[in-house]
Order: C-alpha cells, then sequence, then structure tokens
C-alpha cells in the first residue's frame, strides 16, 4: 500500500513538472516548446514507472552497486578534470569550449568503470560506515538452494502452493545447466525428466506466491579454474551465501551435512508427514499382492506407506479392517504390520483338532458322537462289560 501511494505521488508530480513546464513556454509565446517539452517529460516518466512496475524482483546488491559506483564516478571524474584541464587548456588554446568537452568525457568514463566494477564484484564487496555495517537482508531467513534432483522430482511445487516455504529460492546457473544438458540427452527416460524439471521451474516462477531467483553462482571460491562436480560446487555456494540447500539425493545430504552446510531433504518432510498409526489401533486397507512371507498379504495407504498384514494372503483383493501391531521406521519410509481384525470380518475362535481335550470336561471329540459324548466304558477281554 505505501509502494503504490509513493507511486501515486510520483505520478502527480511528474504531472506538475510537465504542466509547469508547459506554462513557461506558453508565457514566452513558444506553442511548439510548450507542447513538445511536456510530453517529453512525460514520456520519460512513463518508462521510468513502467521499468519500476515490470522489475519486481530488485536486488539490494545491484541498487547500491549503481548508486555508489556513480558517486564515486562523479567523485573521481570531478577530480580528474579538475587536475587535467590546465592540460586541455594547454592543447586546445583557441577553442576554451573542448576544455568542457573533456570534463565531460572523464566523468562518463569515470562513472562507466566504477558501476561496472562494482556490479562484477557486488558479492564480494561490503559498505561500511563507521561501525555500522549493511549486510543483505532476506525476506522469511536464508534463502534455499535447489538441486537438480528436487527440481526434477517436482513435489517442491506443491509444497510451495500451501504457502509453507516464504524464503527466497535460488536456482543457480550450473544447476540450470545441468537440467538443459539432461533434457537434450539421447536417452528417452532422461530427456523426459529434464523438460519436467524445466517445466516445475517455468511453474515456480509463475506462482506469484514463491520468491523464485536465478543465481549465476559466481562466487570467489568457485573461481578457481577446476572442473568442481555440480553437488561440490552447490555445497561451497551454499557456504558462501549462508544458504541451505533443499535436495533429494542421499549422497548430497550427507556430504552437506559433514561440512556444516543446512540439508532439507524432501524425502525425509514427506516421511514425517505420513500416517500415523499406533499399536492396537483399527484401519482399513486394501490388499494388493502377496508378501514375501508364507500367509502374509500386502497393501498400501493412499500417502503410499506400505502395510504388511499377517494371514492376509486370502484377502487380497479385498479392503478389509486390520489391527495394527507394529510401525517399522526405516531410511526408505514407514512400514506397518498388523493382521484382520477378527470381531469386523465375523470370525470366531477355531474348533479344537479332533482328539483334543474340550474346554469343558476331559472327554475327547468324536466326529461321530458329537463334541459332548462320553467315553464308552471300558469292556472285558471278552468283550463284556466290567
Amino acid at each position: 500500500m505505501l509502494l503504490w501511494l509513493l507511486r501515486g505521488a510520483y505520478v502527480a508530480l511528474l504531472l506538475g513538472v510537465a504542466g509547469f513546464a508547459a506554462t513557461v513556454f506558453a508565457d514566452a509565446q513558444d506553442t511548439p516548446r510548450a507542447v513538445a517539452v511536456p510530453l517529453l517529460i512525460l514520456a520519460f516518466g512513463a518508462v521510468v514507472f513502467y521499468t519500476d512496475v515490470r522489475e519486481r524482483q530488485k536486488q539490494i546488491t545491484t541498487i547500491s552497486a549503481i548508486y555508489f559506483g556513480l558517486l564515486l564516478g562523479l567523485l573521481l571524474g570531478w577530480l580528474f578534470s579538475i587536475a587535467l584541464e590546465p592540460l586541455m587548456t594547454y592543447a586546445f588554446p583557441d577553442h576554451p569550449a573542448m576544455a568542457r568537452v573533456g570534463r565531460a568525457l572523464i566523468t562518463v568514463v569515470c562513472c562507466y568503470v566504477t558501476i561496472s566494477t562494482l556490479l562484477q564484484t557486488k558479492d564480494e564487496f561490503r559498505f561500511i560506515i563507521p561501525y555500522v555495517e549493511f549486510s543483505k537482508q532476506v525476506k522469511g531467513g536464508r534463502p534455499l538452494l535447489l538441486d537438480t534432483s528436487v527440481v526434477i522430482d517436482g513435489r517442491i511445487a506443491d509444497v510451495c502452493e500451501t504457502r509453507l516455504i516464504d524464503a527466497p529460492m535460488l536456482v543457480p546457473r550450473f544447476v540450470l545447466q545441468e537440467l538443459q544438458a539432461v533434457a537434450d540427452s539421447a536417452d528417452k527416460l532422461k530427456r523426459n525428466r529434464g523438460r519436467r524439471g524445466l517445466d516445475i521451474l517455468k511453474r515456480l516462477q509463475n506462482n506469484p506466491k514463491v520468491d523464485l531467483r536465478m543465481h549465476d553462482g559466481d562466487v570467489p571460491e568457485l573461481r578457481t579454474g577446476e572442473r568442481i562436480r555440480v553437488d561440490e560446487r552447490l555445497v561451497i555456494l551454499a557456504k558462501a551465501l549462508g544458504a541451505r540447500v533443499v535436495t533429494n539425493d542421499y549422497n548430497l545430504n550427507k556430504i552437506a551435512q559433514l561440512q556444516g552446510v543446512e540439508v532439507i531433504n524432501l524425502n525425509e518432510i514427506a516421511n514425517a508427514l505420513k500416517t500415523v498409526a499406533l499399536p492396537g489401533e483399527i484401519m482399513p486397507v486394501r490388499l494388493v499382492k502377496p508378501g514375501d512371507q508364507v500367509g502374509q498379504g500386502i497393501g498400501y495407504l493412499e500417502d503410499g506407506t506400505m502395510v504388511v498384514v499377517e494371514q492376509g494372503r486370502g484377502l487380497i483383493g479385498q479392503e478389509v479392517p486390520i489391527v495394527v501391531t507394529s510401525v517399522l521406521q526405516t531410511p526408505a519410509g514407514r512400514m506397518i504390520f498388523g493382521r484382520p481384525d477378527q470381531r469386523a470380518s465375523g470370525a470366531h475362535t477355531p474348533s479344537p483338532a479332533p482328539g483334543a481335550p474340550t474346554p469343558g470336561g476331559s472327554g475327547t471329540h468324536d466326529p461321530l458322537r458329537g463334541p459332548d459324548a462320553r467315553p464308552a466304558p471300558p469292556r472285558g477281554p471278552d468283550g463284556g462289560k466290567n
């Protein structure tokens, strides 16, 4: 809101300056200039306003480099012009205007050299006023460096849709070049993965909720002239910028942690957000295939968590309620173990096997006489009763 108030005041002042210029030339009865000069003022002001509105993502390092470079160039130009003015007067005694031309030329050259130098070294310099240091301000915390694997994966775009991430995200130039190399690969699978990564970057760039920036990756630590792998360059750049690395690569995760760089592993975030199951809890699951062990059935929850069901092989293709017996957390994800809920499925306690004693007495089970039949009285050697 404050920015638009500033822009409104700028437009009002611009119109006032154009109107004042029109009245000045109108009073002098110079009609052509009374029309042309205000139009030129308005056109110049409109170009400045359009450039400001269009370039939304401005970097304080770039602006400060131009500002201080301009001040330093004007100062050096003024000093050099004073020093060289006698020489210019001596060289062109019959053309005193050449001294002014030389002064302007020296000032322009000095401004160009200072601004160009500061723009090329903007990541290395800091302006220090006595006891006050201006450091880079970042929105929402430290920036996030995106790895090639997390861009190709694509889930980072869905996470950004939730507005969970408010820190600026940086894509180094060498990561973009690696994506382009994968997209130009002769292998169809790699080519599709590379194109998917470029589409994800375009989606992030068009998302107004995301502050995505392309970084040149030009820091002094990388100017060694050696060929450094992308993972190593990413870690070095993160240490130089004080950023965190977002990746799915297990090896890069370990290497970065060993060098003191914070890492956000998207797989760990996905595992942390999966369904929480406690032993004894009942949940429905559809069994889709047999397990490795005898009698096991395998099913999956909506978030992809694998469920191993004991005595579930005969229920494959059905959605049955299970009782959770244990939960196993592995680096690859979470696994849930359970068994079918007998109460919900209508199962009952199985009958004792033939020949086993009944729960209510000491008799044996005779399949011809029934479970409650009493044993026959013993007979003597001649077949009669004792």
